[in-house]
């Protein structure tokens, strides 16, 4: 039995782990704006692709929130996954583990040249993958969560 203005059980569970999902997203999105927009880093073509992925997921999870919809993490969860894949290409090629005649980034900004490192070694492309990886577990523990 619930009381009137108490949230649904699976809201109270749910509603976390969206907001969890929504911050990062959007520290993200601002990050990125941060880094070409303040410090003027050019994005190269995978950060280019990583962005068409991150940009919209803080609005996609903010529209799940306000009020609670269950149903965000369908919507966010493909944004996330496609994000990491992207994310995971330009780590590896980054580090040196594909060739660099798999980078997309023929003209214009490298892919593989070093632009800035945090602690001397986390890197915008692994920034980009270690949020859009957290992004996407915590999306999927909702959807596991969530399931009837």
């Amino acid at each position: 039995m619930s009381t009137v203005g108490s949230s649904p059980p699976a809201a109270d569970a749910g509603w976390p782990l969206i907001f969890g999902a929504w911050l990062i997203a959007s520290v993200a999105a601002l990050g990125s704006l941060f880094f070409s927009e303040i410090m003027e880093l050019p994005p190269c073509s995978l950060c280019w692709y990583q962005r068409i992925f991150m940009f919209p997921l803080p609005l996609v999870l903010l529209a799940g929130l306000v009020p609670y919809d269950g149903r965000a993490s369908r919507y966010a969860l493909p944004l996330a996954l496609a994000g990491t894949a992207v994310a995971l290409w330009h780590t590896l090629l980054y580090v040196g583990i594909l060739p660099e005649a798999a980078a997309p980034c023929t003209r214009g900004v490298s892919c593989t040249e070093p632009t800035f490192e945090l602690f001397g070694f986390l890197s915008i492309p692994i920034l980009s993958l270690l949020c859009f990886s957290a992004i996407a577990t915590l999306l999927l523990l909702h959807r596991k969560r969530s399931a009837p």
